[in-house]
C-alpha cells in the first residue's frame, strides 16, 4: 500500500464538549488505484483527509489515536518541516472551494509557479513558464494570456481546474480530491472527474476522492469506502457495492440517486439526522435511523466484518442486508 491509515481518532474540543470527528478509520490506497471516500457532511470524511495532509487546526483538533503510513513512514511522527517536504511533492489536495483557496490578489501563475520555486528552486520566469504548460495539460483554453489573471477571472470549472493543476505541479504519488465538484454544473462535473481521471492514468497516481455523491464516482473508483459518525461502515470494489451494498447505510444513500427509470415515483431519503459528534449513539451509531435495527444494534458496537476477500461491512445483520432474510 502506498497509503495506510490505522485507527485514526481525531477530536476537537468545543465550548460545549468533546467532538468525536474520526473514531478508528482504518483503510489504505494502492499506487495508481482510486478511492472513494463517501459519507453525508460530519461524517468525518474531510477530517481524516485533513489528518493524512497534516494540515489539521490544532487546537481545536486533536489527534488522539492512530497511524498515517505514507511509503512505510509514519506521517505523525515526523516533524513539521518533514511533513512540508511531503506534501506537494509526494502528496497534494484538491480543496472543494477553488475561489476560496485560491489567493485572489495574485495571478494564477504565480501561484502555480510558487511550487516550483519553493520545491525545486526555479527562477520566476521558468516557473511561469511551467504553469503554462500545466494550465494546458488541464485543457484551460488560452494559457499563455490567462497565465496572468486572476482567480476571480475564471469560471468555478476553470478554477477547480488551476486547482488540479496544482495538485499536479510536482508530480505527487498521492492525491486528495476533497468534493472537487462541488457548486459545478452536472456537465462541468463529468468533464473535471474525466480528466481527474485521465490524469491518474498518465501520471500513475493514486487518487483518493472525498464525495457525498454516489453517481460522482460509478465510473471512476476502484474502491469504495463508506463512512457514517467518524467510522467506516463499509469498504468494497465499487462495483459490487454498487450492486448489492452490505450496510444499511450504503443501502439507503444507493436508493436515494435518482434514476431514469424510477420516473414518477417519490426520491428515497435516509431517514433522520447525522449523530450528535458529542453525543454519538450507543451500539451502532446508525440504529436510530436504521430500518433493520434489533436490540444488539443498540448495545454492541459492531466491527468491521469480513464479508469477502476485499470486502467489509459494520453491520450486525450484513448478511441479511446483502442476501436478503432468506440469505
Amino acid at each position: 500500500m502506498l497509503l495506510e491509515v490505522r485507527d485514526l481518532h481525531v477530536e476537537f474540543g468545543t465550548r460545549d464538549g468533546i467532538a468525536k470527528a474520526v473514531n478508528g478509520v482504518t483503510y489504505g490506497v494502492a499506487a495508481g488505484e482510486t478511492l472513494a471516500v463517501l459519507g453525508e457532511s460530519g461524517s468525518g470524511k474531510s477530517v481524516t483527509a485533513q489528518a493524512i495532509m497534516g494540515i489539521l487546526d490544532m487546537p481545536p483538533g486533536r489527534i488522539t489515536g492512530g497511524e498515517i503510513l505514507f511509503r512505510g513512514r509514519d506521517l505523525l511522527k515526523l516533524k513539521e518541516e518533514e511533513r512540508r517536504k511531503v506534501r506537494g511533492a509526494e502528496m497534494a489536495m484538491i480543496f472543494q472551494d477553488a475561489l476560496s483557496s485560491l489567493n485572489p490578489v495574485l495571478t494564477v501563475g504565480d501561484q502555480l509557479g510558487e511550487m516550483f520555486v519553493v520545491h525545486r528552486g526555479m527562477s520566476r520566469r521558468d516557473a511561469r513558464a511551467r504553469a503554462v504548460e500545466l494550465m494546458d495539460r488541464v485543457r484551460i483554453p488560452a494559457a499563455k494570456e490567462r497565465v496572468r489573471q486572476y482567480p476571480h477571472q475564471f469560471s468555478g470549472g476553470m478554477r477547480q481546474r488551476v486547482m488540479i493543476a496544482m495538485a499536479l505541479a510536482l508530480e505527487p504519488a498521492l492525491i486528495i480530491a476533497d468534493e472537487p465538484t462541488t457548486a459545478l454544473d452536472v456537465t462541468v462535473q463529468a468533464q473535471v472527474m474525466d480528466l481527474l481521471a485521465e490524469l491518474r492514468r498518465e501520471y500513475r497516481m493514486a487518487l483518493i476522492l472525498i464525495t457525498h455523491d454516489l453517481g460522482v464516482v460509478a465510473d471512476v473508483a476502484d474502491r469504495i469506502a463508506v463512512m457514517y459518525a467518524g467510522r467506516i461502515v463499509e469498504s468494497a470494489p465499487v462495483h459490487d457495492l454498487y450492486k448489492a451494498p452490505a450496510h444499511p447505510y450504503t443501502r439507503g444513500l444507493l436508493e436515494s440517486v435518482p434514476r431514469l427509470d424510477h420516473k414518477g415515483r417519490g426520491l428515497h431519503a435516509v431517514q433522520g439526522l447525522p449523530p450528535n459528534l458529542m453525543d454519538i449513539p450507543s451500539g451502532c451509531p446508525f440504529h436510530p435511523r436504521c430500518p433493520m435495527v434489533q436490540d444488539v444494534c443498540r448495545t454492541d458496537v459492531p466491527p468491521l466484518h469480513e464479508v469477502d476477500e476485499d470486502r467489509g461491512s459494520a453491520c450486525h445483520f450484513w448478511r441479511e442486508c446483502l442476501y436478503g432474510h432468506d440469505g
